[in-house]
């Protein structure tokens, strides 16, 4: 059980890794209109109170996933889960006397599908609130779109950098947005906070690729570096490049002691083969995308007695969260008892549902605008890892994650070294 359990773990991470690939993020035909006449991009400057797919009985929530073609495997499981979920939360009375529906349209991870099913969604089924807008394509092409409706949506199966918001108040910063999945931003500041709070890194070296993803793990991290006062040196790598020497090069000559791999699939590899084939020894941490066995299959050997790589994890199904994972089993199909993209979905409907029940608790009505202030009230508590805060605009994903490093040695080629924490923690703040 342990050893599938860890293999779940590594899963959630593929989702980002998943999701992040396909036909780009620029969506075609014209802009959508909104349920309340706006253009998409002319998002509101104050939160909307409106009520729409609430009555005594029902609410009634959506998303646009892919369940067929090459994004099956993930879709499918996902939408399971957010529909166990909410089967749980309807069989045991509702909130509030409230059931919930769930409605949900197959967008092929398709984005011109995905803005026209949105549209549909918002202003043909109208749905109070979209849980789990799916896969980097399509999120990229509506987040425009959902600002200007100004329509809850809660997680993001994505961790795209336009999520990004410290400070947001209004829905053209993002207010509406809540992001539960980790966000490449966030993960380059605590990748940063790894190594200084772990590793006790005086100066750090960023190697990141050209595409939004390294961009934002970069961003991230220099930020953390300068709000700080660390010392920090970075090279851009092509996405996809065969040959990095140069940049590994510039950071092994600038006598760090601590490296960041802020590069996704194909690309960390080849980075971390030139680190060691260049004789570097200090350690090296990565994005939680790149912690699969894949990954550790093709670097271990070359690491192997010159220096570890680590990576960060979002989830975990320690003792503190077996209850949890004991009541997601429960009431899910056992086809997906151990399956991570199912419990990925789980984990947004229960941060949807948290929601409603703090406004059932405090006997508010349940409008867009009371519903996000209730998100934003105190924290949430991710079902299988650690809690998300969303207080005064912030909409930085998870917050909270867990270290691994390469360990050739174990059936998922990874080795939990740390667990959850925060950066307060990592910096040891009382």
């Amino acid at each position: 059980m342990k050893k599938k359990m860890l293999a779940a773990v590594l899963a959630v991470g593929m989702i980002l890794s998943l999701a992040a690939c396909g036909n780009g993020g620029n969506s075609g035909g014209s802009n959508n209109a909104s349920a309340s006449g706006q253009t998409q991009g002319e998002a509101k400057t104050e939160v909307d109170d409106t009520v729409q797919g609430v009555t005594d009985t029902e609410i009634k929530v959506g998303n646009t996933a892919a369940v067929s073609g090459a994004y099956a495997p993930v879709g499918v499981p996902f939408i399971a889960g957010i529909e166990s979920y909410f089967k749980m939360i309807n069989d045991q009375g509702g909130i509030d006397g409230r059931k919930i529906t769930f409605v949900h349209k197959d967008d092929e991870f398709d984005p011109v599908k995905g803005k026209a099913y949105l549209q549909e969604m918002v202003e043909d089924e109208k749905v109070f609130a979209i849980v789990g807008h799916f896969g980097t394509p399509v999120v990229a092409a509506t987040i425009d779109d959902l600002k200007s409706y100004g329509i809850p949506s809660v997680y993001f199966a994505t961790g795209i950098g336009q999520l990004y918001a410290e400070h947001a108040e209004t829905n053209a910063d993002g207010y509406n947005l809540f992001p539960v999945q980790p966000i490449y931003t966030t993960e380059g500041q605590i990748m940063v906070a790894r190594g200084i709070g772990t590793f006790n890194a005086k100066k750090i070296g960023i190697i990141y690729t050209s595409d939004d993803a390294g961009k934002d793990m970069l961003t991230g991290a220099k930020e953390k570096c300068e709000e700080l006062g660390i010392e920090y040196v970075s090279e851009q790598v092509a996405a996809g490049a065969a040959d990095v020497s140069a940049a590994v090069t510039s950071i092994k000559n600038a006598n760090v002691d601590f490296v960041i791999v802020g590069a996704i699939q194909a690309t960390m590899p080849t980075i971390v083969k030139e680190m060691a084939s260049q004789g570097m020894t200090v350690p090296a941490i990565t994005t939680y995308v790149n912690v699969s066995p894949a990954i550790s299959e093709q670097v271990a050997t070359d690491i192997a007695g010159k220096f570890d790589v680590y990576g960060n994890g979002w989830v975990s199904y320690d003792d503190e969260r077996a209850d949890n994972l004991a009541l997601y089993q429960e009431w899910t199909d056992a086809e997906y008892a151990d399956n991570a993209y199912a419990q990925t979905g789980w984990i947004a409907a229960a941060f949807f549902c948290e929601g409603l029940n703090r406004l059932a608790e405090e006997g508010k009505d349940v409008t867009w605008a009371n519903y996000m202030a209730a998100l934003e009230e105190a924290p949430l508590q991710n079902p299988f890892g650690g809690t998300i805060d969303y207080a005064n605009g912030l909409r930085a994903g998870t917050q909270v994650m867990n270290l691994s490093k390469i360990n050739a040695s174990q059936p998922t080629g990874w080795e939990l070294v740390d667990g959850l924490k925060s950066m307060d923690e990592l910096f040891n703040v009382q």
